[in-house]
């Protein structure tokens, strides 16, 4: 169930769609100091240390956002992912009000490019007025040194308050957010970029300090921002370089699974559970950005073929990259790196976004997404950027997690289900195990009604499905429409055009064995 997350969910929409998991994450927790509740923006705003919000902060720190974020997880039974610096660097202080700490500040290091003219003017973006980047600023000015003591005593704070994450504390652990990026998104204290050495080290020190402090907390690394950076250092950018050369000619991320399983070898401890990797589609106008034009909206729906499909050349610049293009069949490429070198390491993207979720589009999108991380075998995800729990993205989520306002869900053991065209008419299927049901989930990516078979092959249903279905035509509610005939064989649908319908097939009489496919012909 874990792939049904969200970052930062509002406590309202995580209790409607049963969270499962909710991360707090981002560029913002690298350098977050849970003594004095300030994070460091880097280079999202300014570099500034920004307080978070706290009406009590002599009680610090107790009731941090962190503790409030862990007490809404709580309230809504979802698992916390909690990110934790591994930069080697927290926000100094907690200003309680302008001016800001702030990595650049003009009257000390000049006049820039750009300047927080809203807040602070005094704090600048870093790049002098001629275009070039300023070197010898002094973390110090935002930023105080750390070690894996300080991760280690957070955990223990929260450990007294929440208890172990057997006892339903914190479950899960980030490993700090893109490191690859650091050069760039935190440049006033890590300006050279990240290596091949310096993940491994950091991650044995701060992973093997989480295991001590909780050991049944479970890690998630390296968080790597992109497509550049599963294969290539930041040092390298987005080619071979010095870096990959010296490390065997190894793509980055089987180097790094290498380098974990040599510790558990050594230490006879695991100190990575998942392998987390974000993934946000690489095609113009999709991630992170609205409707747009039919074109877009084509472009959107077909672009989740990457999270699978090797046939599905990638319509971005990572096919630029190749001569005959990139298939980048995301999850199976990240479950064989696993095989191979680190086996029985969990799958997490924890960041991802295909844009549009005000948007029937969207929906769309962000449903047969959530089916694809279910059929392939994804552990764990979490949607960045979630939708407000009116706009249609949050319905996707409603058609898994609550699609009758009753709290009934899509099935928790995946079955196989394969479509003629998946282009028009996307198919998925699981078994729920309370009660045997089969729920099929059908999406229908195309403007027009769709009349379907679908085929029942190894399942004894009941003579009747109820029948679920979110569309354009209404997008303020999920509609219970009337009950489909089923026998034995399978049964005959029409889907409407631009619509996401669920039929719950309750078993028959006798019990039925699982079923062994479900094949969909438009």
């Amino acid at each position: 169930p874990y792939i049904y997350g969200m970052n930062f969910a509002s406590e309202a929409l995580a209790a409607d769609v049963h969270l499962p998991v909710r991360r707090w994450g981002g560029n913002s927790t690298t350098r977050y100091n849970w003594q004095n509740d300030t994070t460091n923006t880097g280079h999202d705003w300014y570099f500034e240390n920004v307080p978070q919000e706290n009406t009590h902060p002599e009680l610090l720190p107790d009731g941090s956002t962190t503790d409030r974020f862990i007490e809404q997880d709580r309230r809504t039974g979802s698992q916390t992912l909690l990110t934790i610096p591994m930069i080697g660097w927290t926000a100094k202080r907690r200003n309680t009000g302008h001016p800001f700490d702030c990595g650049f500040k003009v009257s000390q290091y000049g006049a820039q490019q750009k300047v927080d003219s809203d807040w602070d003017p005094d704090c600048g973006n870093g790049v002098k007025s001629n275009g070039s980047p300023i070197t010898n600023n002094d973390p110090l000015d935002t930023s105080t040194s750390i070690s894996a003591a300080f991760v280690q005593n957070w955990i223990s704070h929260l450990t007294g308050k929440y208890g172990t994450a057997t006892n339903g504390g914190v479950r899960f652990y980030n490993l700090d957010n893109e490191p690859m990026l650091w050069n760039s998104t935190h440049r006033d204290v890590h300006p050279q970029p990240t290596t091949y050495d310096e993940m491994r080290d950091r991650t044995y020190q701060y992973a093997a300090a989480i295991k001590d402090a909780d050991p049944s907390a479970q890690t998630l690394g390296p968080v790597l921002w992109g497509w550049c950076a599963y294969f290539y250092s930041a040092l390298d950018g987005c080619s071979i370089g010095s870096d990959y050369t010296s490390h065997g000619n190894t793509p980055f991320v089987s180097w790094y699974l290498q380098q974990m399983k040599a510790y558990e070898q050594n230490h006879g401890v695991r100190i990575l559970d998942y392998l987390d990797l974000h993934y946000y589609p690489q095609a113009v106008g999709v991630a992170l950005a609205s409707a747009g034009s039919s074109t877009t909206q084509a472009l959107r729906l077909r672009s989740t073929r990457s999270l699978w499909d090797p046939s599905y050349r990638d319509e971005s610049w990572i096919s630029d990259t190749a001569a005959d293009g990139v298939a980048v069949r995301m999850i199976p490429r990240i479950r064989e790196w696993v095989a191979v070198n680190y086996p029985a390491t969990k799958l997490a993207i924890t960041e991802y976004n295909w844009g549009a979720l005000d948007h029937i589009n969207g929906a769309m999108a962000q449903a047969d997404v959530l089916g694809i991380f279910g059929r392939e075998g994804l552990d764990l995800a979490t949607l960045w950027g979630p939708p407000t729990a009116s706009q249609p993205g949050a319905f996707a989520f409603r058609m898994y997690r609550n699609y009758d306002g009753l709290g009934s869900r899509f099935g928790d053991v995946s079955r196989k289900a394969t479509s003629a065209d998946q282009d028009a008419l996307a198919i998925y299927a699981a078994q729920r195990s309370t009660d045997n049901a089969l729920t099929v989930m059908v999406i229908n990516k195309t403007a027009s009604s769709l009349t379907s078979s679908i085929s029942l092959t190894g399942f004894a249903p009941a003579s009747t499905a109820a029948v679920f279905r979110y569309s354009g035509a209404l997008l303020g509610a999920i509609e219970r429409t009337a009950d489909q005939a089923v026998t034995a064989e399978g049964f005959s649908a029409t889907f409407p055009g631009n619509s996401i319908t669920l039929l719950v097939i309750k078993p028959g009489d006798p019990l039925p064995s699982p079923p062994s496919h479900l094949r969909i012909l438009p």
